[in-house]
């Protein structure tokens, strides 16, 4: 499978997690509130620690955002291009963010598929503190209370990234709590790993069969059941639709290369490497 060389020594493990209680989360970001003081503020209101939410059919102005690009130093494996800004109403026809914190204030990462009024589709990286609602945007999603996505330096990728933490934290005890509250599994993957086949793992481990899975992430290339291949190694990607059944994962994906091309598709299992990092929100069911 592939691999991609990033700046410093791989960490001994691959992935973070951490159970919540899951929390069905359904507000409205204001009118000329920024993205992520909004989102922030609609998953503290309803008692979240950490969310993924649905932006779907936003309308936001002004609107910043970013693509996936090469690096220009051995600092790191990939980068991001220059900050695109369309005039007008930008129209966003699907988005998944995680809500979660960066020195104790909230943070927001999105990807995500938009339209400038009169223009073509797009997809990139949201910049949420540089994207203001438009009108009301309704959110939809789902919350976890006792799990949180923390901020953090990453030696590995020398990015600072989303970890998936226990709010609560027990020395060796991420265990999915005893509780009749719907439960959430807030988790986080680490590079050159196969993005289906370590999700199984992890639910493998946890007792989980079935659920929805939730998030946002980026690949190294792209192999499809059908179409054409993916060939970029850095990548901004949404989850469409993703579901665990019978211990197996399946990943309905939008996913943009650093040219701007737009693929569509349901992923193979064992061929989608992570390039920097997934960021997932898994919901049991049944």
């Amino acid at each position: 499978m592939r691999t991609i060389r990033h700046p410093g020594p791989a960490a001994a493990t691959r992935h973070a997690k951490a159970w919540g209680e899951a929390v069905a989360l359904d507000f409205v970001v204001e009118p000329g509130e920024a993205m992520e003081a909004g989102l922030g503020r609609g998953v503290a209101e309803a008692g979240c620690d950490a969310a993924y939410v649905s932006l779907a059919g936003a309308k936001l102005m002004p609107f910043r955002y970013v693509m996936p690009a090469g690096s220009p130093r051995p600092s790191h494996a990939a980068w991001y291009s220059e900050t695109f800004a369309p005039q007008g109403v930008v129209t966003v026809e699907e988005a998944g963010a995680i809500v979660g914190r960066r020195d104790g204030a909230p943070f927001v990462h999105c990807h995500g598929a938009w339209r400038p009024a009169g223009g073509a589709l797009a997809m990139g990286h949201m910049l949420p503190p540089d994207s203001f609602a438009a009108e009301p945007v309704r959110v939809t999603g789902i919350g976890l209370r006792g799990a949180a996505f923390e901020s953090r330096e990453d030696p590995e990728t020398n990015f600072r990234l989303f970890a998936a933490e226990p709010l609560k934290r027990k020395p060796n005890n991420a265990a999915r709590p005893a509780s009749d509250a719907p439960q959430g599994l807030a988790l986080t993957l680490r590079p050159n790993q196969d993005v289906c086949l370590a999700i199984e793992a992890v639910c493998r481990d946890e007792g989980i069969t079935r659920a929805r899975i939730h998030g946002i992430g980026s690949l190294n290339e792209a192999r499809f059941e059908e179409g054409p291949p993916m060939n970029s190694y850095a990548s901004e990607l949404l989850i469409r639709d993703g579901r665990l059944d019978d211990g197996r994962v399946r990943l309905d994906v939008a996913v943009v290369a650093m040219d701007g091309t737009i693929f569509e598709g349901v992923l193979v299992r064992g061929d989608n490497p992570v390039c920097v990092t997934f960021e997932l929100v898994v919901v049991p069911e049944g």
